[in-house]
């Protein structure tokens, strides 16, 4: 695969990611009552805060991605962070009966989201990003 191929994909990859996190993110800090409720109904102890944790490194986490800077890092906190989130959050297997397929759906849309963060975390942000230039 040609170089300029390679690094189209790469930056494609990272744009899509942030298409999904940033607005997560955003809407998590304008719903922020809403959020804290939701992380509340599943049981979760100090929703308040891991409200806040979570909009910080949807926000960040996408703004890094999206400048291509400490791309592996943040590749790397975004997938750890929706492998936790899904266990919590699309526990299908204790869902009711109406709502498991749906919510198997998103568990497993999350799973192969954390393989699509940990194949950039593996193989970086390409030469269109911040890390390619602070390297040369």
């Amino acid at each position: 695969m040609s170089k300029s191929v390679q690094n189209s994909l790469t930056l494609a990859s990272r744009l899509l990611f942030v298409a999904l996190f940033l607005p997560a993110g955003i809407g998590k800090l304008t719903g922020f009552a809403g959020t804290v409720g939701y992380i509340s109904a599943v049981g979760l102890p100090l929703p308040t805060l891991g409200a806040g944790l979570a909009l910080t490194v949807e926000i960040l986490g996408s703004l890094a991605l999206l400048a291509g800077f400490g791309t592996r890092f943040a590749a790397l906190v975004l997938a750890a962070f929706t492998l936790v989130a899904s266990f919590f959050f699309h526990a299908y297997w204790g869902a009711p009966a109406d709502q498991a397929y749906v919510t198997q759906l998103l568990f497993f849309k999350n799973i192969a989201v954390v393989g699509g963060l940990l194949a950039l975390a593996a193989n970086g942000a390409g030469a269109w990003s911040v890390d390619a230039r602070s390297h040369r």
